[in-house]
């Protein structure tokens, strides 16, 4: 919670840095799973068969969580793994169909669970909030 004494801007990025970040674990709550679960199992669905060593860079985890979130997937029959063909120092995951079907419930779900968020909040607000952010990102870009 901001203090009663901090300046505005302070008040701004705290309340947006606290939204995103209650956002982002409300939805792994709500369906159940870990965040780095949910995210491994959508980035495989959006992007097809991945390497571990990409899955670490994208999902910003140790090789150690990803190839243990990867082995649960494949014990669960959602994922597969290979060697990679062009280089067997790499191994590649991928969504089986039964992994592609709880990707897909997954995608339906986050869809269901964002229109509820936004329950209350009219178009021209979400337009406003938009905007901003639109204006925000603009000027990261100008400083950098």
């Amino acid at each position: 919670m901001a203090d009663s004494e901090d300046a505005p801007e302070d008040v701004f990025f705290q309340e947006l840095t606290g939204t995103y970040a209650e956002v982002r674990e409300a939805f792994a709550d709500h369906v159940g799973m870990s965040r780095p679960r949910v995210r491994l199992l959508t980035r495989l669905w959006s992007h097809g068969e991945t390497s571990h060593s990409d899955l670490r860079q994208i999902l910003s985890l140790d090789g150690a969580s990803v190839t243990r979130l990867v082995k649960e997937f494949e014990a669960e029959g959602m994922v597969s793994r290979r060697l990679d063909p062009s280089d067997n120092r790499y191994t590649l995951a991928r969504l089986t169909p039964a992994g592609e079907e709880a990707a897909a419930g997954l995608a339906s779900a986050h869809r269901l669970y964002q229109t509820r968020l936004l329950d209350g909040v009219s178009p021209q607000d979400q337009q406003r909030v938009l905007g901003v952010l639109a204006r925000l990102r603009a000027n990261v870009r100008a400083s950098r």
